[in-house]
C-alpha cells in the first residue's frame, strides 16, 4: 500500500474518533465547497450541540489541511523529500519533441506573409485584452460583486491596450500598478484630451511634463532650411545682450508640434508658464549661471496668424491668445507689482511664503503654520519679489475706423521688460492674452455682474518700415517681397518713371498735373538731416491746396489717406489745438496727469491731412507752427514739460475768401493765412475753376466714363461676357474662380485704363522708396540754385506776393531728393534739381495776380522750359 493510502486511512480514523465529520466526508473543491463545509447548516443534525453548551465547534479547518484535502498530498509529511528523488520516467527529454533539424531561410514574400498573419493575431489579442480592476472587491457566494447594500452589481471592465507585445509578464504587472499621473505620454497622446477642458488637461502633472519635454526638444532641435538651429542662435544672442526675452515664432511651433501650438493659442496662461521654465533650462545649457542675471526667461510669441481689430474682440476670445494693432494714445508710469509675497509672523518671527500674487485678488493668510496663531502678520519687504507694471491705452488706427464710428480702445498691461517699449503716437502690434477683471465703478453704472477687459501683452512690435524678418507674416499691406523688390528696381530704370508715377496719383481725378506732382513729392519726401546732433532739418514736404470749390481738393486728400503708409485725416472745424497737438488729462484711477497725442503725433512718420484749413481758428492754427518746421510739439501743462515727435508732412486744403479765388488780387488778399504759416508750405498750389469749352468737354467725358466704369451693374455684365468668351478647352470655368479673384481682376483691368502703375504696386513702391532710399546731394550746380533763390526773393518784394525765405531754398533741395527717390537713385542728379526748381517757380508764379504773372513767366522761363 502506498504512503498516500496510509495517511488517508489514519486521517479518517482520527475524524471518526472526534465525531466532527461523517465517515465519508465529501471532497472540498474550491471556494464554494469551502463555504458549504464551514457552514453550520451543512453539518448533520446529530452533530450539532443539542444544549448550546460551551463546546467549541471548529467551523474553519486549518489551511494546510484544506490544501491537503484539495490535492490529496501531504506537503509537509515525513516523506516530502521523495519529491526530490530520481524518477526514471520523467528525468529525461522526449527526443521526439526536440526539433534539431536545420531550417531553410524564408524568402522575402514568405516572411511578409507570416508577419502579416502575426500582426493580425496580435491585433485580435489586443482587442480582446480586458483586465479586471475590481479583484479586491467583496464577492458574493455566486461569484458576482456586491455593493454596499449587499446587492450584486455588474463587474466593471477596463480595456488595456498594450503598447508593446514584447513586454514580459512582470513588466505588464508593473504597468498595472503604475501611477497614471506619473507615466510619460507621447506627443500624439496629448491630442487625446481626457479632461473637461484644455486648461485642466494641461495642468495635470504627467501632461505638463510631456509638454515641457516636447517644448525643450523644439527649442533645441528646430532648424531652418539650411539645417542650422534657429533657437540655439537666438539663445546665444539672448545671453550676449543679457536679455530676458526669447522670441518664438508661432508658425515654427505649429509646423513641428501642432498640438502644442493649439494648446498655446487656447490656454496661453498655462502654456507660457511651462514655456518660460523650459526657456530658462535651455538657456542654462549655454550659460549655466544665467539665473544669477535674470531669475526667469520670458517667451515672446511672434507671427500669430489670427489678426483682430479691437472692435472684433468678443467673449469667445477671453483667455486666449490675440493679436491686435493700434496706436498708443496714453501711457502711465511704471509701478512695482507684487509677484511673490512673503509674510512675517509677529508672534513667532517665522517667515511664511512665498505666495504667488494673482492679478485678480489680494493674497491674505489666516494662520501661522508654525505657531498656529491667527496673526498679526506683516509683509516682508526684503524677501518679497516685485515686477514692473505699466498700462497703455491702445486705440484703433485712424485709417481702420469705419465711417461714422468712434474709435475703440483697450487697456494693455505691460509687465517685466516690456515697460516703456512704446510711447504715445506709435503704431504698434500687440500679441497677448485677452483677460477680464472686476471693475467696481463699471458695475455701479451698468449693474452686476459686468467685467472690464484688458490685454496682458506678451510681445509688442512697432509698425514702422518694412518688417525685416522674412519669416514674419505681418499685416502690413505695404510689405514687399524680394521678387517685388526686383520689380521695383526694374521699373525704376524706365526713363519715364517719374511721369508714370505722377499720372498714377489719383487717377480717377482729371487734370491737375501740378497738384499731382506736389502730392507725389510729398508722398516720397526728402531726406531729414541732423547737423552735429544739435540742429535738425526736416525732410517732409508740406503742400497747400488753395482754390475754388469743386476742384477735387478733398478727393485728393482722401486718396492720399488711402495711399500713404500712415495717414491721419482732420478737418478745420473738427480739429482743435489740443486735438492736433496733444492734450493733458488726469487718469481717473491713479490720479496722475498723462499725455494724449493728437493728430500730428499720431501721424508721426506719415502724412497729416487737414481739410478746410481756412476754417480753423487762428489760435488753433498757430499751434501747428512748431510741428510744421521743427517737427516736434512742446508741452508745458499741469507740471508736465516735455516734447513729442511729429515727424509728418502736412497736406492742407483751403478755400479762398468769399469762396472763389480772385485772380486780380494778390495771394495775401485772397486768403486769411498769415505769412509765417504760408512760408512753412514748400509747395503752394492755386487751383482755379476756369471756363474753357474744350477742357470742359474732356472733363465731362472723363467723368461720364468714370461713372460708367465704376457702376456696380457693369460687373454683372462683365461676368456674363467672361462666361461667353471663355475657351472651352483651356480656361478654368468662371464659377470655380472665387468672387474675390474676379473682383480683383476687374479692378486691375479698370486701373490699367487710367493708371499706368497699379495702385497696390504703387503703394509698396512709395513705401520702399521712403524706407530704403536716401539720396545724397552730389556735384550740385550750386550757382544755379543761388541764382534762382536770388531772383525769387527780388520778384517777391517787387510783386508784393507771399515772401520767399530760406525755407523755400531748402524746399528746392527736398523736392530734388524726392524726385531722386522716385527713380530709386542714391544721388540727386542735375535733372532732379532742374525739375525741383520748376516745381517751386511754378508754385510761386501761379500764386501771383494776373497782371504780373505773364511777366514772371517770361523772367523765369530759363528755369522752367524744357523740363
Amino acid at each position: 500500500m502506498s504512503g498516500n493510502d496510509n495517511r488517508r486511512r489514519r486521517r479518517e480514523e482520527d475524524e471518526d474518533e472526534d465525531g466532527m465529520l461523517p465517515p465519508s466526508s465529501p471532497q472540498l473543491g474550491g471556494a464554494r465547497g469551502y463555504a458549504e463545509a464551514s457552514s453550520p447548516l451543512g453539518a448533520p443534525d446529530g452533530m450539532m450541540n443539542p444544549e448550546g453548551a460551551d463546546d467549541e465547534i471548529d467551523e474553519v479547518p486549518d489551511l494546510e489541511d484544506l490544501e491537503e484535502q484539495m490535492n490529496e498530498v501531504d506537503l509537509m509529511g515525513d516523506d516530502m523529500l521523495q519529491d526530490y528523488g530520481s524518477d526514471a520516467e520523467k528525468d529525461h527529454y522526449d527526443m521526439r519533441q526536440v526539433d534539431d533539424r536545420s531550417q531553410r531561410e524564408l524568402s522575402l514574400s514568405e516572411r511578409r506573409m507570416i508577419d502579416k498573419q502575426m500582426n493580425e493575431r496580435d491585433r485580435l489579442l489586443r482587442q480582446g485584452a480586458y483586465i479586471d480592476d475590481d479583484d479586491d472587491d467583496e464577492a458574493d457566494p455566486s461569484g458576482g460583486k456586491l455593493d454596499d447594500m449587499g446587492l450584486p452589481i455588474q463587474r466593471r471592465r477596463r480595456r488595456r491596450q498594450y503598447e508593446s507585445l514584447n513586454k514580459s509578464d512582470d513588466d505588464l504587472l508593473s504597468d498595472l500598478d503604475m501611477d497614471p499621473l506619473a507615466e510619460e505620454l507621447t506627443l500624439e497622446s496629448l491630442s487625446n484630451v481626457k479632461a473637461a477642458s484644455y486648461s485642466e488637461w494641461i495642468t495635470q502633472p504627467n501632461v505638463a511634463r510631456t509638454i515641457a519635454r516636447e517644448l525643450k526638444l523644439f527649442l533645441l532641435e528646430y532648424t531652418d532650411d539650411t539645417g542650422r538651429s534657429v533657437y540655439g542662435a537666438r539663445i546665444r544672442t539672448l545671453g550676449e545682450v543679457n536679455s530676458e526675452s526669447l522670441e518664438v515664432n508661432y508658425r515654427h511651433l505649429s509646423e513641428s508640434k501642432a498640438i502644442l501650438a493649439l494648446f498655446l493659442a487656447t490656454c496661453p496662461d498655462e502654456m507660457l508658464k511651462i514655456f518660460d521654465l523650459v526657456a530658462m533650462e535651455a538657456t542654462e545649457l549655454h550659460y549655466p549661471d544665467y539665473s544669477r542675471i535674470h531669475s526667469e526667461i520670458h517667451v515672446r510669441i511672434s507671427d500669430f496668424p489670427a489678426i483682430n481689430y479691437l472692435r472684433e474682440l468678443r467673449e469667445s476670445h477671453l483667455g486666449s491668445l490675440v493679436r491686435v494693432v493700434g496706436v498708443v494714445t496714453r501711457r502711465t508710469g511704471v509701478f512695482p507689482q507684487l509677484k511673490y509675497v512673503k509674510f512675517n509672523c509677529l508672534k513667532c518671527g517665522i517667515v511664511l511664503g512665498p505666495f504667488f500674487q494673482d492679478s485678480t485678488e489680494e493674497i491674505k493668510i489666516s494662520f501661522c503654520t508654525n505657531c498656529k496663531s491667527k496673526g498679526p502678520f506683516s509683509m516682508n519687504g526684503e524677501k518679497t519679489v516685485y515686477r514692473n507694471y505699466q498700462r497703455i491705452t491702445l486705440q484703433e488706427s485712424p485709417g481702420t475706423v469705419p465711417a461714422g464710428r468712434l474709435p475703440r480702445h483697450r487697456e494693455v498691461i505691460l509687465l517685466a521688460d516690456l515697460v516703456d517699449i512704446a510711447k504715445p503716437g506709435e503704431d504698434i502690434e500687440v500679441t497677448g492674452i485677452y483677460k477680464n477683471n472686476y471693475d467696481g465703478s463699471l458695475n455701479a453704472k451698468n449693474g452686476f455682474p459686468v467685467f472690464a477687459t484688458n490685454i496682458e501683452a506678451n510681445s509688442i512690435k512697432r509698425i514702422e518700415g518694412n518688417i525685416t524678418d522674412g519669416d514674419e507674416e505681418g499685416l502690413d499691406v505695404f510689405k514687399w517681397t524680394e521678387e517685388e523688390e526686383r520689380e521695383f528696381r526694374k521699373m525704376s530704370r524706365d526713363r519715364k518713371i517719374v511721369d508714370k508715377i505722377i499720372s498714377s496719383i489719383a487717377p480717377s481725378i482729371y487734370g491737375h498735373r501740378d497738384i499731382k506732382t506736389a502730392v507725389a513729392c510729398s508722398l516720397f519726401g526728402g531726406v531729414p538731416k541732423n547737423v552735429n546732433g544739435k540742429h535738425s532739418i526736416r525732410g517732409d514736404i508740406n503742400v497747400l491746396l488753395l482754390g475754388d470749390p469743386g476742384t477735387a481738393k478733398s478727393q485728393i486728400l482722401k486718396y492720399v489717406e488711402k495711399t500713404a503708409n500712415r495717414a491721419v485725416f482732420a478737418t478745420g472745424q473738427g480739429a482743435s489745438a489740443v486735438g492736433l497737438t496733444a492734450s493733458v488729462r488726469k487718469d481717473p484711477i491713479t490720479k496722475e496727469w498723462t499725455l494724449e497725442g493728437g493728430a500730428l503725433v499720431l501721424a508721426d512718420k506719415g502724412v497729416c491731412l487737414i481739410d478746410e484749413f481756412d476754417k480753423m481758428n487762428d489760435q488753433d492754427r498757430t499751434s501747428i507752427h512748431e510741428a510744421m518746421e521743427q517737427q516736434s510739439i512742446s508741452i508745458s501743462k499741469a507740471g508736465i514739460v516735455t516734447t513729442l515727435q511729429a515727424r509728418c508732412s502736412i497736406i492742407a486744403a483751403a478755400n479762398p475768401n468769399g469762396g472763389r479765388y480772385n485772380s486780380t488780387l494778390p495771394l495775401a488778399q485772397n486768403v486769411t493765412l498769415t505769412e509765417p504759416i504760408l512760408s512753412r508750405f514748400d509747395i503752394l498750389c492755386v487751383v482755379r475753376d476756369l471756363v474753357d469749352e474744350e477742357a470742359d468737354e474732356r472733363l465731362a467725358s472723363f467723368v461720364v466714363n468714370s461713372h460708367v466704369r465704376s457702376h456696380p451693374d457693369s460687373e454683372i455684365a462683365e461676368d456674363n461676357d467672361d462666361n461667353d468668351d471663355m475657351d472651352e478647352e483651356n480656361a478654368v470655368p468662371n464659377h470655380e474662380l472665387s468672387a474675390r479673384q474676379k473682383k480683383l481682376e476687374r479692378q486691375r483691368k479698370k486701373e490699367q485704363e487710367i493708371s499706368p502703375i497699379p495702385q497696390d504696386f504703387l503703394m509698396k513702391y512709395i513705401h520702399y522708396a521712403r524706407t530704403k532710399i536716401h539720396p545724397k546731394l552730389h556735384q550740385m550746380d550750386m550757382d544755379k540754385v543761388s541764382r534762382v533763390y536770388a531772383d525769387l526773393r527780388r520778384e517777391s518784394i517787387t510783386t508784393g506776393s507771399f515772401p520767399i525765405t530760406v525755407r523755400h531754398l531748402e524746399s528746392i533741395l527736398r523736392i530734388a531728393e524726392s524726385f531722386a527717390k522716385m527713380r530709386l537713385s542714391e544721388f540727386v542728379s542735375s535733372w532732379d534739381l532742374d525739375r525741383a526748381i520748376k516745381v517751386v517757380v511754378d508754385s510761386f508764379v501761379d500764386a501771383q495776380k494776373v497782371s504780373v504773372r505773364r511777366q514772371l513767366q517770361r523772367s523765369f522761363a530759363i528755369y522752367t522750359l524744357g523740363h
